[in-house]
């Protein structure tokens, strides 16, 4: 979704928040923990393959969400400049950076594999000049695109196909449908690719003459996931473990006469709706009443976030959609305009909202959206990333995110400046923005190196990774192992001045926007290989530490049930290990949050834990109810080890178990109740809560907008 003329835009300033009544999401104040004490991190510069440039992919969407740039191995992926002279500098392919003014990258530029300090060339097609990478899974597959060697006669610009990266080699996943422009979005676990291409067929509502179709490429074919009703045009951006895809579809050929935010507000196109496809079909997830919506993110319990325009399309508000929907909608701080831009399993969603005259990063939790706060180096600040441990990185600074952004992390009630983890010699004056953030707590971002303009980051600057000084990350040289608390931390260098507006400027929400627009000039690294994906991710330590204390890792930091019918159970395991030098004395380990009834545990810890001994611990999910919803809960360890308690993120999704005889009802929700002995038509009146008991007839059933079937369970 990324015509040329839009990709020649260079602000990055694009929203405009008006002052219009909005409906307010329950909102907590900034949280400040300062008595909570962080890890150090070393810092480290990616590098490039000679030349100067390098890329991080992000916002595919046009939503101002990261790219999985990064899985739980640590590995990084994304594309750097070679030495070589890029002959299609002056007629570069719409699919590769730089997608901002001037177009072009005058170096050829690769595909990168990133891990431990080895930067991996991953190559090209035969013929081809350019790649790039934008995305990981969990083991190693990179999903990216590559020039073919090809001209397209359509567009008159080089030929590009989706690829995937197999331990090194590239796979050319083909063309779409006798077209000639193809890429690999997102890719899973299960060799599953996703992503759009543009086919031969006529089409007048974009730049490339002809339709852009998303698809699904598996087992060596690619598959047309077609359209929302009478649409033409689709993208998908995602796919989760589960093989659902998340993406955006026109939903009819009508031209709305209104600029939005789906296309930067340049060109009118047909209502645009964010959808889910499962198991060949494909779901409207709608709007919040406007005719543009946007998805950034899809985990893997089939949520998807982003952001939507309201009705008369004059504002946005960030959504979470859960099956079966509606979407809801999180509103805002205060505002007019919010968005989404990543969800981790738990369903703890981060992104940016309105709070006047300014917009916070915040951490939406249960229904109630957390304001995050800002580091002081300006006003604003937004939310990129979050791990399972609800480690949130983003960026603060003025209101353009530009000269005086810093990038932050936010952790237990506390954003602290990543800039105090710099150092002499780095190769970086400023970072600024924290994009992705793994569960090791790893974190991806941007920076400047020094004589560079901090307000020239898309064009000059830096990717670095942040690598914590914790129990599983033990022997990193360079790395203290010390814990510090926040008041003791070494203070950042001071930004430029904060930029200012005039009390009669139009706020705006800034969105880092186009694929590739972040760039790195990093120090030239050997091209070296890299053998695998290297060690298992190691478990993951769920609190600060100290080498003479016990340490306390958990591993997996979270257990997702997946879907379970009420009155059945299932069980995981997540293990407990002291990585520290003396023992661990637990005091409990308990359920706590939100669903704590329909959880438990069992474990095999007793009170006392030796150093580098490990014990189980089984959570159980028995969901009980009457409608489908979503369960979660933690396991809370409390202890002696620094930061307890610690904590496991528990999730799942409890359906009815029904056994339908009746089909005059339609199917909308399942209702379960033993006593009835069988299957009524009832009317939903205003609530699950608020039923007419009376039956009514098949007719009043049948007619009913919202309807639902009760039945003897299984």
């Amino acid at each position: 979704m990324k015509p040329r003329f839009l990709m020649l835009l260079a602000a990055i300033a694009l929203f405009v928040a008006l002052a219009i009544p909005v409906r307010l999401a329950a909102q907590n104040k900034p949280e400040h923990n300062n008595n909570h004490q962080f890890h150090h991190y070393k810092l480290m510069d990616l590098g490039t393959f000679g030349g100067p440039t390098g890329w991080l992919c992000n916002d595919q969407t046009f939503g101002g969400g990261a790219c999985p740039v990064l899985n739980n191995r640590g590995t990084i992926v994304s594309g750097a400049d070679t030495t070589r002279p890029n002959p299609n500098a002056a007629n570069p392919s719409i699919f590769l950076p730089p997608t901002g003014s001037p177009p072009g990258d005058p170096f050829i530029q690769h595909a990168f594999q990133w891990q431990g300090g080895a930067l991996q060339d991953l190559g090209t097609l035969p013929g081809g000049y350019n790649s790039i990478a934008s995305a990981i899974s969990e083991n190693g597959l990179v999903a990216g695109v590559s020039e073919t060697g090809a001209i397209d006669p359509l567009l008159g610009v080089p030929a590009v196909d989706a690829v995937l990266w197999n331990n090194g080699k590239i796979i050319d996943l083909g063309p779409f449908e006798g077209g000639y422009e193809s890429a690999a979005i997102a890719v899973n676990d299960r060799g599953q690719a996703v992503g759009w291409g543009l086919n031969t067929v006529p089409d007048n509502f974009w730049f490339f003459s002809t339709q852009a179709r998303a698809f699904l490429w598996q087992n060596g074919a690619m598959q047309d996931l077609g359209a929302l009703d009478t649409g033409t045009d689709a993208f998908a951006f995602f796919i989760n473990e589960h093989g659902q895809v998340a993406g955006a579809s026109f939903t009819n050929t009508t031209v709305n006469p209104v600029l939005t935010t789906c296309t930067l507000y340049q060109l009118e196109i047909p209502t645009q709706d964010p959808f889910l496809w499962e198991n060949g079909k494909m779901t409207d997830l709608g709007t919040l009443g406007g005719t543009c919506g946007l998805p950034n993110a899809l985990n893997n319990r089939g949520q998807v976030v982003g952001q939507s325009d309201l009705a008369g399309d004059a504002s946005f508000h960030a959504f979470v959609w859960t099956s079966p929907g509606p979407m809801r909608d999180l509103g805002t701080l205060g505002g007019s305009s919010s968005t989404a831009n990543w969800i981790n399993d738990a369903g703890d969603v981060v992104g940016a909202a309105d709070i006047p005259p300014a917009f916070h990063a915040f951490l939406w939790r249960h229904g109630v959206m957390t304001d995050l706060g800002t580091l002081g180096s300006g006003p604003c600040s937004g939310a990129l990333g979050i791990n399972s441990r609800r480690q949130v990185v983003g960026g603060s600074g003025d209101c353009a995110l530009d000269l005086t952004s810093h990038a932050f992390l936010w952790e237990n009630g506390q954003i602290i400046d990543l800039n105090i983890f710099n150092y002499p010699g780095s190769g970086l004056q400023q970072l600024m923005f924290g994009y992705n953030i793994n569960d090791r707590g790893e974190i991806v971002g941007l920076g400047v190196p020094p004589g560079v303009n901090p307000g020239d980051v898309f064009t000059l600057g830096h990717v670095f990774v942040l690598i914590p000084c914790d129990g599983h990350h033990p022997g990193v040289e360079g790395c203290d192992y010390s814990l510090v608390g926040t008041t003791l931390l070494p203070q950042a260098p001071a930004p430029p001045a904060a930029s200012s507006r005039s009390s009669g400027q139009p706020f705006k929400l800034p969105r880092t926007r186009f694929p590739f627009r972040n760039h790195i000039l990093g120090r030239p690294l050997v091209e070296s290989g890299i053998d695998g994906e290297g060690a298992a991710a190691q478990p993951q330590s769920q609190g600060p530490e100290s080498p003479q204390a016990p340490i306390v890792m958990l591993q997996p930091a979270s257990l997702d049930f997946g879907t379970v019918r009420y009155g059945q159970t299932k069980t995981l395991t997540t293990t407990l290990t002291n990585v520290g030098t003396t023992t661990l004395r637990i005091s409990s380990i308990t359920i706590t949050g939100t669903d704590t009834a329909d959880f438990s545990q069992t474990n095999t810890c007793g009170a006392k834990v030796r150093a580098g001994k490990s014990c189980g611990i089984t959570a159980t999910f028995k969901p009980l109810g009457f409608f489908q919803k979503n369960f979660s809960a933690d396991v809370s360890v409390s202890d002696n080890a620094n930061g307890s308690p610690q904590h496991v993120a528990l999730s799942g999704t409890g359906e009815p178990n029904c056994n339908f005889s009746c089909s005059q009802c339609p199917a909308r929700i399942c209702l379960c109740h033993q006593p009835f002995g069988g299957c009524q038509p009832f009317v939903l009146k205003e609530s699950a809560r608020d039923l007419l008991l009376d039956p009514k007839p098949a007719s009043a059933c049948q007619n009913a907008t919202q309807s639902f079937r009760l039945a003897t369970p299984n």
